[in-house]
């Protein structure tokens, strides 16, 4: 292997490790989210405002959660050329 094509496969290697490094940064965050909604229905009295905050921070933290497992694959497929 030469030099041009050490380069190129670490290129790709160093791709495939920020993928990886951004599914994980999207699993962070929706469980960032999905913990401070279930903290405010836990934590805090009844109110209805609070709860619409609180549902609303669970539900980002689904969609954020659904939103970067799909990412990871969609780059992982045009990485690996399909």
């Amino acid at each position: 292997m030469n030099e041009g094509e050490l380069r190129d496969q670490l290129a790709v290697e160093r791709t495939h490790l920020a993928n990886e490094r951004t599914l994980l940064a999207y699993i962070r965050t929706a469980l960032a989210l999905a913990a401070c909604g279930a903290a405010l229905l836990h934590f805090f009295p009844v109110h209805a405002a609070l709860t619409v905050v609180a549902w609303t921070l669970l539900v980002a933290g689904g969609v954020m959660l659904v939103a970067g497992v799909y990412r990871f694959y969609v780059v992982r497929g045009q990485l690996n050329g399909q």
